[in-house]
Parts: structure tokens; C-alpha cells; sequence
């Protein structure tokens, strides 16, 4: 019986180590099925979210949940990029990407529900061009900010991206 592309990714798939801690700490066999169900997880987090709760800073965090938010979109759209780069076999190497640069910028927040909802039609995308990928592209690997990286552990990694700061949203609301 052949694996599934979508399995779990092999520690040697991506060689930075803070990537590897999100990725190992992510839950599930298959990353496709984490991804559509982190959807639903994101709408009933956002949901319990009060107003008063949206634009308030809880330390020792630095964001407020809009800022959070808005940062879960840019990485859905930065590892989503890099998923389709990778799989397509550029050899090019791909920057790092500063998030806290973007934040700092204050660019795009926006209303709230839109932002989940642009969360959700992200994670979409990203799930359409995983499954349309042939098995052996998930095997692909490039180069992101100087570490090695396979489709595969991109896609374990945006699991374990959006599950690590749902986490921290979910403790500071108290769910």
C-alpha cells in the first residue's frame, strides 16, 4: 500500500528547527485533513471572541487578536506561494519572510469577520492546490530563508502555524 503524499513529514523535510517544533507539535496523520478542519476551528474561535477582546493587547503579547489575525492571513498567503513555487520546481530560493515588519506596517486591518472569512478562503486555495498536486511534487524541496524545506512540511507547517496562534487567541479569551 503506497503512503499518502499528505502524510506526516520526515524530521529531515525542513531543517529549521522552530519549524519543526510547530510541525511536530500539530496533531494528525494527514495534513490535508488538519487544514479543513482548522477551518471550522478558526470560525468558532472568531465567534467567541468578543468586541471588547478584538483590539486589546494581552500581555506579555505584543498584537492585539485583529493584528494576530491579520498576521495568520499574510503567512496563509506567504506558505501558500511557497508551497506552489516548490511543487512547481523553481530552483530560485525564497526569502524569509519578517513578519513582524509586516505588523509593524498596520497595512491592512480590517473588519473582523472579513478577516476570518479571508483566513478561511486562504486555507481553501492553499487546500485546492495541495490536492491537485501530483504525489511526487509533495517531495519537492527549496530553499526558505536559508532552511531546506519540502512541499510537505510547508503544508504540516501552515497546520501547525495557524494551530499554535489559535492556541494563544483561545487563552487569551478563555476558551
Amino acid at each position: 500500500m503506497q503512503s499518502l503524499p499528505s502524510r506526516r513529514c520526515a524530521p529531515e523535510e525542513t531543517t529549521s528547527d522552530y519549524h519543526r517544533e510547530l510541525i511536530d507539535a500539530t496533531p494528525g496523520d494527514d495534513v490535508l485533513m488538519v487544514l479543513c478542519e482548522q477551518i471550522s476551528r478558526l470560525v468558532d474561535l472568531a465567534g467567541s471572541v468578543s468586541t471588547d477582546q478584538v483590539d486589546t493587547v494581552h500581555p506579555p503579547y505584543g498584537w492585539t487578536i485583529r493584528q494576530v489575525l491579520a498576521h495568520c492571513a499574510e503567512a496563509e498567503r506567504v506558505f501558500g506561494y511557497r508551497m506552489l513555487r516548490i511543487a512547481a520546481g523553481d530552483p530560485s530560493e525564497l526569502a524569509d519572510w519578517d513578519e513582524n515588519a509586516y505588523a509593524d506596517a498596520r497595512y491592512g486591518l480590517g473588519n473582523f469577520d472579513q478577516m476570518v472569512m479571508e483566513i478561511s478562503h486562504l486555507r481553501e486555495a492553499n487546500l485546492i492546490l495541495l490536492k491537485r498536486l501530483n504525489p511526487p511534487c509533495w517531495d519537492r524541496v527549496g530553499t526558505v530563508g536559508g532552511h531546506r524545506m519540502s512541499v510537505r512540511a510547508i503544508a504540516w507547517l501552515t497546520a501547525g502555524h495557524l494551530r499554535h496562534h489559535l492556541q494563544i487567541v483561545a487563552q487569551r479569551i478563555g476558551c
